[in-house]
């Protein structure tokens, strides 16, 4: 299977460490759109350095073919699209040109993406979000035909351009949008769920993988933009009784949201918390986004709730501060869009 990554960060890293290394050249053909430091750093190694887990001190080199010209790697079977939402509308044309007649584009990445409401139903059935995909770009470059999600439970952290080192998990939930009880007898997607796993991933595959996309973001909706307004760690926000009583109410009001468009969660935010200070003490990927002087994933993790939201008409005063103080704040650093 020729597999393109577009987006060699920490998740797409991940993606084409373990693959490259667990599934061997007679199962995948490795490739990474890639530009800038990252590029530079593959071309000259001759591939991705995949570093071993926690102080190991093993490295290993997997080989892959690397460009920033789509043409240059030609059409791919699988486009794994790991890139964060300000690069999406750059990466959407590139990842049209890896695209064939029969290719498929799995979407790791954070937040609400672009292809949530195709096939969930409802009041918001192929509803838009201008948050995510102003004008509907994206879309038609990607359609969600192509598409299937994925919810990513692990992490690995970047060394340096050109590396990646797994840190925790190895979890993944994948599906279409359109979802349905078909999805036990989908062949191609049972497929790429056996190959995934072969990697050392531990795959699910979900009859509805919205419902699983928000109950991700209802949880690091809050933590993420909260670490960056405060550049506390988590277990900071969580023992800050009035921060983490913000984060609950910002949470019901997620809730409410995500009933009205038919994806309900039961589990209370105090719930939810304890299972987040389990993890200990970490840096959400916002802050370290931050703390690098990156572009944060603001609207795909907050302003698209609040899109939604606004598009029901359901009042969100927790939710709209939120995003109101990170959005200003991101702006005063340069670290967002004045427009």
């Amino acid at each position: 299977m020729k597999v393109c990554i577009v987006g060699l960060g920490a998740i797409g890293g991940l993606f084409a460490g373990w693959m490259g290394t667990r599934l061997g050249a007679g199962r995948v053909e490795l490739s990474a759109l890639a530009r800038g430091a990252t590029l530079a750093a593959l071309q000259r190694q001759g591939g991705l350095l995949l570093h071993g887990e926690a102080d190991s001190g093993t490295t290993t080199l997997v080989p892959l073919q690397a460009s920033d010209d789509p043409q240059a790697l030609g059409p791919q079977e699988l486009v794994i699209l790991a890139v964060k939402g300000p690069s999406l509308s750059d990466a959407a044309p590139a990842v049209r040109a890896l695209c064939g007649p029969e290719t498929q584009v799995l979407a790791a990445m954070n937040g609400v993406p672009w292809w949530f409401f195709d096939g969930l139903g409802g009041d918001c059935e192929g509803l838009t979000l201008q948050a995510v995909d102003p004008g509907g770009r994206v879309r038609s470059l990607i359609p969600s035909s192509r598409v299937l999600g994925c919810v990513v439970h692990a992490s690995s952290a970047v060394p340096a351009p050109g590396s990646v080192r797994p840190v925790k998990g190895n979890g993944l939930i994948i599906g279409r949008p359109a979802g349905g009880p078909g999805h036990e007898t989908d062949a191609s997607l049972q497929s790429l769920a056996g190959l995934l796993g072969d990697a050392g991933f531990a795959v699910t595959v979900s009859d509805r993988i919205q419902r699983d996309v928000w109950f991700k973001l209802w949880g690091n909706m809050t933590m993420n933009p909260v670490s960056a307004l405060t550049g506390a760690p988590s277990d900071r926000i969580l023992d800050d009784p009035l921060v983490r009583a913000y984060n609950s109410a910002v949470m019901r009001e997620a809730q409410a949201v995500g009933a009205a468009i038919g994806i309900p969660i039961a589990q209370d935010p105090e719930e939810r918390h304890a299972i987040t200070r389990k993890l200990g003490s970490f840096k959400t990927s916002m802050l370290q986004d931050s703390e690098a002087g990156r572009p944060l994933e603001l609207d795909a993790l907050v302003g698209a709730v609040r899109e939604i939201a606004l598009h029901l008409g359901l009042a969100t005063p927790h939710i709209d501060a939120l995003f109101g103080l990170t959005r200003l704040m991101a702006r005063q650093r340069g670290l967002y869009p004045l427009d």
